[in-house]
């Protein structure tokens, strides 16, 4: 046998006990796995705090306009002072995703707050009179409102209704968009003292004898 193929023979034993040896060796396994499994686990891990967080918000966001509705409903007349004292009610309901703390240039959360008369002719629902907080937009008197559900079109009968949105802007922005989500939610309660809830801009607010409509 010739040196050259002795040589040869040597260099390929050593080429296949290193091949084997790499594919027997099991140092740094762990490290690839957690390189490989880190990116999922942080996509749920961001994704469940910015759901659940969102989730939270939806939730106070209700809240928000059910306590709205029964706060007017439950005052025979309203002015503007009583309607900025209701509104301030959000900053201890959305906290603390309204800032801390919680001031109107802070707090995010939009409300409209609007009586509404039922036509017992025709059981169309018009605006009586509305109210807008930070970027709402007051509804216009006499303007019809569809969204009113079935069961509440009594004729003849007043309903109050605040309408709430509020832009959920993750903190994160690692799955849900940075720009935020827009959450809103509806209610309506009918006036508890009177038939009716009065409206004057100046305080005090006169309660009506007699409900008029538009």
């Amino acid at each position: 046998m010739t040196p050259a193929l002795n040589s040869t023979r040597k260099t390929w034993r050593q080429a296949k006990h290193l091949a084997l040896g790499l594919v027997n060796d099991r140092r740094g396994i762990a490290a690839i796995e957690f390189a490989m499994i880190v990116p999922i686990m942080l996509v749920l891990f961001f994704g469940t705090v910015e759901f659940s967080s969102g989730v939270a918000v939806d939730r106070k966001v209700s809240l928000t306009a059910r306590a709205l509705s029964d706060l007017t409903s439950q005052s025979p007349a309203v002015a503007d002072a009583d309607l900025a004292n209701f509104f301030a009610a959000t900053c201890g309901i959305m906290y603390p995703y309204a800032g801390s703390p919680c001031t109107v240039s802070n707090n995010p959360t939009a409300a409209v707050i609007s009586e509404l008369y039922v036509d017992p002719s025709t059981l169309q629902a018009r605006v009586q009179w509305s109210s807008a907080y930070q970027g709402g937009v007051a509804r216009a008197v006499d303007s019809p409102v569809t969204t009113v559900p079935s069961a509440l079109l009594i004729g003849g009968t007043y309903l109050i209704l605040s309408e709430v949105s509020f832009l959920y802007k993750p903190a994160v922005g690692y799955v849900m968009a940075k720009a935020g989500i827009n959450l809103s939610d509806v209610a309506y309660t009918r006036p508890r003292v009177n038939s009716c809830v009065n409206y004057s801009p100046t305080a005090p607010a006169v309660p009506l004898t007699t409900c008029t409509a538009v």
